[in-house]
């Protein structure tokens, strides 16, 4: 990618999503051993991702109409106040469950803020043309910052402590917050040109614009299936699959597991930018979904840890591929004045089901185990991916 506005927003998005995931690795460590709650694990995930359920259209309306930089640099301030916030409660010893929750909570609002206005800045920078490049490039800086995040955050427990190295990683979110200042503003009559925000009434008024679209529905429902079954869910219970794993120092497995998860994500982003062959389409993505969710079945259902690790690499390595193929299909045949809305409407249903995730994998997982909740999820997903596969053949 050419483009150093969007090299910069790269470097700027690597180090803000490593702080994201280091504050998950520092909390999430840190929760599990003072209150060991599988559900506290699928609250996490629930309040992590129902602002999206709830104000992924909402925020996506406001993209259209403002400033998208401004209401990134809002998420970044929410996340420096959860950051802040774990610091101060670890430092004084006075973390109580509520705390935590609330603390969850602004998190998960921060990440809403961020993610539907930074996909946008993405088409302002980049234009149609490279937006398949971009979305894949920011794909794999995400994957990136959870790939490096577990790994600095190991060192900054080691060389800081809980307590002072989370409050640290607030700087991480500073590049994103300042640049932005200065990143490119977008053609101004386009904006004026859009739709005013309706609230909630954006939600049924995008799903009715794109309802005669079938590739704008088909990754719809992908994003929503797959994310409402399994999502990320999984992650919030690492701790307990490195535990139920017994190899070795649990800390250590648990980041290793987190870190074979990101490696095989950024290893299919380099594979698909480089290769450049593998064409776009609903099928497709539907088809690695496929394997995503076979490679999480195996995971779930395995107890030797070298086979686990390989395991999620492969499941990095689909899911990465099937989500930024979704995600480039959405922006490139969503309608010009409602592209944030439709953004919005795909992140509702990629994100925002997500916390529904934390019930099929963390609630359930405290009353099954989470090795049966994460294994049955995923065994129905694929059954509904192959639904949904025969209904995107037909309308082909």
């Amino acid at each position: 990618m050419k483009s150093v506005p969007y090299r910069l927003q790269f470097i700027a998005y690597v180090l803000a999503m490593m702080a994201d995931n280091i504050e998950h690795v520092i909390s999430y460590w840190v929760v599990f051993q003072k209150f060991h709650s599988p559900t506290l694990g699928g609250f996490a995930v629930l309040s992590h991702w129902l602002p999206f359920l709830l104000f992924s259209v909402v925020v996506g309306g406001l993209a259209d109409r403002f400033d998208p930089r401004r209401i990134i640099q809002c998420g970044m301030l929410l996340f420096i106040v959860a950051s802040a916030g774990w610091g101060f409660f670890f430092i004084t010893d006075t973390i109580q469950m509520w705390h935590a929750m609330l603390l969850l909570v602004i998190h998960g609002c921060a990440g809403v803020l961020w993610q539907t206005p930074n996909q946008l800045l993405l088409y302002d920078l980049v234009g149609p043309a490279d937006l398949p490049s971009a979305v894949r490039l920011n794909a794999m800086a995400r994957y990136l910052g959870i790939l490096v995040g577990p790994a600095v955050g190991g060192l900054i427990m080691l060389t800081l402590g809980t307590s002072h190295g989370i409050i640290f990683n607030t700087l991480f979110y500073l590049p994103m917050l300042l640049w932005l200042f200065w990143a490119p503003v977008r053609d101004k009559s386009v904006a004026m040109r859009r739709y005013a925000v309706r609230g909630f009434a954006d939600i049924l008024l995008t799903m009715r614009a794109i309802g005669t679209q079938p590739v704008l529905m088909a990754m719809t429902w992908l994003a929503g299936l797959t994310s409402f079954m399994i999502g990320n869910a999984y992650h919030a219970q690492m701790p307990g699959f490195a535990g139920d794993l017994g190899h070795g120092d649990p800390g250590v497995s648990y980041s290793v597991l987190l870190a074979a998860d990101a490696a095989g994500a950024l290893l299919a982003g380099i594979a698909l930018e480089s290769w450049g062959r593998l064409k776009g389409t609903a099928r497709t993505a539907i088809t690695l979904a496929m394997l995503w969710s076979v490679a999480l079945l195996g995971f779930a259902a395995v107890r030797i840890y070298p086979v686990a690790i390989v395991l999620l690499f492969f499941a990095g390595f689909f899911e990465l591929s099937f989500n930024t193929m979704a995600q480039a299909l959405v922006q490139l045949n969503a309608p010009s004045d409602i592209r944030g809305r439709v953004v919005g409407l795909y992140n509702m249903a990629g994100l925002g089901m997500r916390a529904f995730s934390g019930i099929t994998v963390g609630v359930f997982g405290a009353a099954i185990g989470i090795h049966w909740s994460l294994g049955l999820s995923a065994a129905v997903l694929l059954a509904l991916l192959c639904l949904l596969y025969g209904r995107a053949t037909r309308k082909a």
